[in-house]
């Protein structure tokens, strides 16, 4: 590995894991928390579910940006996602990045 590279994950290790946390206080406080867990189905999936089901498709955080503002159903079950009126668009978009993370 070259230097420069080494240096960056030397020096952003330490921040991996306040990165995967980052997002937890803004997904409950739009009470996603509710509804999904980390590592285990509530109501809906869990976001480590959620995470491994997009895994690898370059347009996922744009479609679960959609679904966390409009809803849906049908991905999972019959269970419907209601919108979440009290989520912004950029809320939403960071929510959709931090879910992928997991």
């Amino acid at each position: 590995m070259k230097p420069l590279p080494r240096l960056l994950l030397a020096l952003s290790s330490p921040l991996l894991p306040l990165m995967a946390q980052a997002d937890v206080g803004l997904a409950t406080s739009k009470n996603c928390m509710g509804c999904h867990a980390m590592d285990k189905k509530l109501i809906g999936p869990s976001y480590k579910d959620i995470a491994a089901k997009y895994k690898g498709q370059k347009d996922a955080e744009t479609y679960l940006q959609g679904k966390i503002l409009k809803g849906g159903t049908g991905v999972w079950g019959s269970m419907a996602m209601p919108p979440s009126a009290n989520v912004s668009d950029a809320e939403a978009r960071k929510l959709a990045a931090w879910i992928l993370t997991q």
